[in-house]
């Protein structure tokens, strides 16, 4: 009942977090109008979602470790209540500025909150929890991306889709408090019996510093190499820049290459994010102990999926390659995340899951750059090579990276428990 409850918080965690930025992403044009900025304008407000991501993520696994993952339902109702905030006070550059720089704040703390959740299920179901959050997420994304885009065309008010959202957050909220307090109330009764039958350690209530043991092994875990993590991180950045460019490149290339209009490609990151969705379902069957499997093949097909765009002499030739890399990327990040949940202890969950949240939240940031460097330098086609060289990059490092980390691909407890390892 325990374990069905934090999957559920994870959940409806993701869910409410893909609504947030499903609803964004349709509404942003809405929001640069209102605010009266042009395109250059537009860029600048929108780097200070990043500025206030970073530092957010940097801190959030610390609160949650010291404080507990029960802040999630509180990170998630503060996303939809910045959300909100910006569309209703963004009247100006600076106005919007604040308020993106608040939405950053809210959605990279949120971000680590609800990796963590996952993690603390995926470690105790075995379970791939992570990836079919990362599915609903997906779905969440483009059902709330469709709703904003109907809303505006029955002429809603910018703020209208946003309040949807922050009810919606607010909802959640609460479902994921009860769900976490009833966790960290099991939690507490197994540390009692664990004490009680003389096993030497204890699982802390709500991931608190209490959770694991206090001999020798375990404060030698709670020191909790950086290493590991930075390496992790690495191949996420990889994983994250191919994604991203994808995302943040598709339409352009079919407007400005394949001279398309802005209706039909809009196809392309619709696409890109329904096969992000079924593929994170399709993935999440999967026994954990493929991991490796999984990164390889998926970079590969990243890397494939690019080169089809790159060469695509019409339309359905570049959404054929544009699926094809959706497919490739999906897995990939919350696979690694996979791997970190099931090799860091309980105490230290918040802090290990920010570490490789932030690294490879830069390549997030750094993907769709380094295509415009490449588009300047040569044409969208060549930067789409560019691209799937971080596939083949991603492919090539995986395997020695993951053993640099040392760190299990399936939990030897998860596998216990489950017979099956999934």
């Amino acid at each position: 009942m325990l374990r069905s409850r934090l999957v559920s918080a994870t959940y409806l965690a993701a869910i409410a977090f893909g609504a947030f930025w499903g609803t964004w992403g349709s509404a942003v044009p809405r929001v640069r109008d209102q605010a009266h900025l042009d395109d250059a304008a537009l860029g600048t407000a929108l780097l200070f979602v990043s500025a206030g991501a970073l530092p957010a993520m940097l801190l959030t696994g610390r609160a949650l470790d010291r404080w507990g993952l029960r802040c999630t339902a509180y990170l998630i109702v503060a996303l939809g209540g910045a959300g909100l905030a910006a569309a209703l006070g963004g009247r100006g550059l600076v106005s919007l500025s604040a308020g993106l720089v608040a939405v950053g704040m809210a959605s990279g703390a949120a971000d680590v909150a609800m990796n963590s959740v996952g993690g603390r299920a995926e470690q105790r179901t075995g379970r791939p929890i992570i990836t079919r959050s990362g599915a609903l997420f997906s779905v969440a994304v483009v059902v709330f991306s469709l709703f904003t885009g109907a809303a505006y065309a029955l002429d809603a008010s910018t703020w209208i889709p946003f309040a949807v959202v922050l009810l919606l957050s607010v909802v959640a909220g609460v479902a994921i408090h009860r769900a976490l307090t009833a966790d960290a109330a099991g939690g507490t009764r197994d540390a009692a019996a664990g004490s009680a039958g003389g096993a030497g350690s204890a699982s802390g209530a709500d991931g608190g510093p209490g959770a694991e043991s206090t001999g020798a092994g375990g404060l030698a875990a709670l020191r909790m190499p950086v290493v590991p993590l930075l390496v992790i991180g690495t191949l996420g950045a990889l994983a994250f820049a191919s994604e991203n460019a994808h995302q943040s490149w598709g339409a352009v290339f079919l407007e400005d290459v394949l001279d398309t209009g802005p209706g039909l490609s809009a196809i392309a990151p619709a696409a890109f994010a329904a096969v992000v969705a079924l593929t994170r379902f399709a993935a999440s069957t999967l026994d954990p102990a493929r991991a490796r499997v999984v990164l390889v093949l998926g970079a590969l097909a990243a890397a494939a999926g690019a080169v089809v765009v790159a060469r695509a002499p019409s339309v359905p030739v570049a959404l054929a390659g544009l699926v094809i890399a959706a497919a490739g990327t999906a897995a990939l990040f919350p696979t690694l995340l996979s791997i970190v949940s099931r090799n860091v202890v309980e105490s230290s969950r918040g802090r290990a899951t920010s570490i490789v949240t932030v690294v490879s939240y830069l390549g997030f940031l750094l993907g769709p750059v380094y295509v415009g460097l490449w588009a300047a330098a040569t044409d969208l086609r060549g930067a789409m090579i560019a691209i799937a060289a971080l596939g083949v990059a991603l492919a090539v490092l995986t395997l020695p990276l993951l053993r640099l980390s040392r760190y299990a691909i399936a939990s030897p407890r998860a596998m216990s428990t489950t017979g099956h390892g999934r």
